[in-house]
């Protein structure tokens, strides 16, 4: 195992229902470390930058304004096979396919609103920090 570090987002339905800590706590329960956050109101330049890899996809505007519509919260996670652990605790993208306890199994509201967005690997983790992180807000 190695100690890596990895991106996630708590997203605005998390956010609306005041879930950031509930977020949070289960993060660090699954051996996550917060080593930056900051709560942010998305521009639609930035989603759209973000999620540009999506771009063709028929469900991109609908999520471009999903992540405008209200604040999140981006954080830098380290810990163990950070990545890995991140997506366990999430769940399945679809809640209704999670497993009991994880993130969006107990807190999601649908497949849409499923209240957390994490890296799917070290590469892309990297990038996803850049995007939203310079250097030294990363005080892990």
């Amino acid at each position: 195992m190695t100690t890596e570090r990895t991106f996630s987002i708590i997203k605005p339905d998390a956010t609306r229902r005041n879930l950031t800590g509930a977020v949070t706590k289960m993060l660090e329960e699954a051996g996550l470390r917060v080593v930056a956050s900051k709560r942010i109101h998305m521009t639609r330049e930035q989603a759209e930058g973000f999620y540009g890899v999506h771009k063709e996809r028929p469900f991109f505007a609908d999520l471009v304004g999903f992540m405008i519509s209200g604040p999140v919260v981006v954080q830098v996670l380290e810990g163990e096979d950070a990545v890995a652990a991140n997506r366990k605790v999430m769940g399945a993208t679809n809640p209704a396919n999670a497993e009991p306890g994880t993130i969006r199994k107990e807190l999601a509201e649908s497949i849409e609103a499923n209240s957390v967005h994490g890296s799917d690997s070290a590469e892309n983790a990297a990038i996803e920090i850049a995007f939203f992180f310079q250097p030294e807000e990363i005080v892990g």
